[in-house]
This record gives structure tokens, sequence and C-alpha cells, in this order.
């Protein structure tokens, strides 16, 4: 891991939402953006309050239409999370969002690049907000950045893309635009900036945000778009996100699927978790892969304790599901709760300590009451996360667990003397 690169700072909400703020020493945020239609305002805030219980810090709404911005104020007025509008090709919707009251515009140099439009805009976010002014998105995706209208400029530079280096002349188009827009912010002295340089590459993805990180310091929004349905987009969206912030570069992300956007949410935040990034809420859950030596159903097991343990714990314990005592004693004892099962058992440790050997019925109930009991022991202050009180020993497998260690030593002494 990188230490994180140094940007500028922007907020993103209010006193009613709470500040989100984005880059600078700031966590590394999670964002998303709604399936629906905006204009469809129950269905809209029931998704936002969705997508924010399940742990997104901001949230995205789409705004091509003026029934969508009209519908703004009374979405505003029943969600609880930093908004988003995410302006295309007609400079007055994000005029109309900023009147409305949203806390951050999103726009996009390949489709609205008129200047006077664009500092129409610029002055509105900067007098919004009691005059605190409110942050601006530019994106530059590969999707849009080239050019669509005039045909001959779209050739030129399609011949570009296509030319001898494709990242090469990619990214050349996305910072040559990415310049030239950002000189008219300049110009109106506006830095609320975020960045974001997206592709449906991954590896077109880590060039791009590693060369604007180099050239700006304003904060950057990562995300691999087009990124595709959960199964494989989660590969591609993780390749490039967590290759970029081990490097140190990133300040929010959005996971992109075609599916629920609950997903991208619990997705992001399991990565920023993964990656130290940000402080784990819930169980951690480890789990051993499939292999011959599982003597119970490990699969069924495993996903039943991930749910359970969503519902009732809300501790950052790690908890680890094993299926025999190949892996399991070594698993237990870095684990807070741990099972390691055999021969339809399942022995439980707390902290590196035997407390019951159960049958596999047993197994998900008498695991879910000793996480329950660790974690009011962890809110009275009477435990720790990560502590251990003794050093586990595997059990002899010749008696609850197994065939034996003296028929395995036999069985190995015997093909030696051959």
């Amino acid at each position: 891991m990188q230490p994180r690169r140094k940007t500028r700072q922007i907020a993103v909400g209010d006193e009613r939402t709470g500040v989100v703020r984005i880059g600078g020493d700031a966590p590394v945020s999670v964002q998303t953006m709604t399936s629906g239609f905006t204009h469809d305002i129950d269905a809209c805030v029931a998704e936002i309050n969705r997508l924010a219980a399940a742990g997104a810090d901001i949230v995205r709404v789409a705004v091509p239409e003026k029934k969508d911005t009209a519908a703004l104020p009374e979405i505003l007025a029943q969600t609880s999370v930093p908004i988003v509008a995410d302006v295309h090709f007609h400079y007055r919707r994000a005029l109309e969002a900023v009147e409305a009251g949203v806390h951050k515009i999103r726009l996009n140099p390949g489709n609205i690049a008129d200047r006077a439009q664009v500092i129409e805009v610029i002055r509105a976010c900067k007098a919004a907000n009691s005059g605190r002014g409110i942050p601006i998105r530019v994106g530059v995706n590969e999707g849009s950045i080239i050019e669509r209208k005039d045909k001959q400029k779209r050739a030129a530079e399609l011949g570009a893309f296509f030319g001898d280096h494709k990242h090469g002349a990619l990214l050349a188009i996305m910072i040559a635009k990415l310049e030239e827009y950002l000189d008219i912010f300049y110009e109106q002295d506006f830095t609320d900036i975020c960045i974001s340089a997206k592709s449906m590459d991954a590896t077109i993805a880590i060039d791009a945000y590693t060369e604007i990180s180099q050239r700006f310091d304003h904060p950057l929004h990562l995300g691999v778009t087009h990124a595709g349905p959960v199964e494989t987009g989660r590969i591609r969206s993780v390749a490039a996100l967590g290759a970029l912030l081990a490097g140190g570069v990133g300040d929010t992300i959005r996971i992109s699927y075609a599916s629920d956007p609950v997903h991208e949410v619990e997705d992001g935040l399991e990565l920023l978790w993964s990656l130290g990034l940000r402080d784990r809420k819930g169980a951690e859950l480890i789990a051993c892969p499939t292999c011959g030596r599982i003597q119970v159903d490990l699969l069924t097991l495993t996903q039943r304790v991930r749910t359970t343990l969503a519902e009732h714990i809300d501790v950052p314990m790690k908890v680890a599901v094993m299926g025999c005592v190949v892996n399991g004693p070594g698993e237990a004892e870095g684990a807070d709760v741990a099972v390691f099962a055999g021969d339809r058992k399942g022995i439980i440790y707390v902290q590196g300590e035997r407390v019951a050997t159960v049958p596999e019925a047993e197994i998900l109930d008498r695991l879910l009451a000793e996480c329950r009991a660790f974690q009011d022991r962890v809110h009275a202050g009477d435990a720790r996360l990560g502590e251990k009180n003794v050093n586990i020993v595997p059990p002899d497998p010749e008696g609850e667990l197994g065939s034996g260690w003296a028929k395995i030593a036999a069985a190995r002494l015997t093909v030696e003397g051959e």
C-alpha cells in the first residue's frame, strides 16, 4: 500500500444530511446511482434510502428532463444522504438542480462544451448554498469524450485512438479535453472540482487515473464504466480500483453494475475494508475454499452464517468457518470466533479458547450465540477484538474428527521402508 496522494478537499452535503468530505485526509467515500426515474418521487426516495441504509455515502440521480429536476425538492426533503445531479446534454438541468438544492453537480465535457453555458453553471454553483458553493464533478469518460457531432473531427480523433498506441492516444485526448475544460473553471476562480476518467477497460482506467493524478491535485472519483453484470463486473471493477487505491490514487469510488445498485455499495465498502481504507462495520467472515477434506455442508453453512451475521452483528469481529482440521486450527487462532468441522461435527472457539463441540445441525445456532455473547463483552469493555487467550493445538483426528495420527504415521513409515 502506497501513501494516499495529497489532494484538495471538497465538501458534499449540508447540515441536514451531514457533510461528506472528499480528498485531503478524508476517508475514501462510496457512491452509487439510482436505477429508476427521478421524476417518480416515491420510488426514487425509497431507492435512495435503501442505498443509504446499505452504506452509501453519496447517491447520484439522473436529471435528463425538466420533470426530473422539478422532483428534486421533494426528494431532497425526504432523504438524508448528499445527492448529486447527473447532468447530460442540457446545461439548464444543472441550473434547475442547483436551484432545487442538490449538493453536487456532475458535468460531462463531451456533452456540455459550450463555454458560456459552462460558465453559467459554474457561477450558479459558486453562489449556491448561501454563498458557500457546491462542487462539480468533471467526468471525461471514454464513452463520451470522443467527438460525435462533428463527423470530420470525430474521424480524426478515432484515427488517433486507433493509432500506434491505443492507450496513449486516448489518454492524450482525455487529458487535453480535461485541461481545456478546467481552464474555464480556473478563469472563474472555481476549484471545488472532482475529476473522473472512467473506461470500460480496466487497464485504460488505471492508466488514465494514474496520469491525471500526476497532473492535477483535485480529488479523483474512481470507476470502471459499463462494467457489466455483477458476476463479471465485480472482477473488472476491483482489478482497476484495487490497483489504483493500493497505489495511493483515489478519493471516492463507484463500482458500477448492470444490477441492483445495493451490490455496488456492498462491494465498494468491502474493497475499502479489505485495503484498510475504511473501518469495517459488522463481522468479517473468513471461510475456506472447497476441497475433498470437507466433512460438512460448508457452502450452505457459510452462506447462512454470512446472512445471519449481517443481521445480528455490528462490531468488526473476525469470524472463521472452516471445513476440516487442516486449516481450521490456524484460522480459529487468528479469528475472534471460529468453527472448524469434521465428521459432521463442529468445534467452536472464541479468541483461541475451545468453548463447544456440537453436531452439524447445531453449528449455526451455537456459532451465532457465541458471536452475540462476544459482541456483548466487546460493547461492555470486557473483551477486545483481535486478542487471543491460548494457542490452539490441533485435535487428534483419531478421536472426534478423523482417522488417527498413528495410522497416518504408520502408513508413512511403511512407504519410506519400501
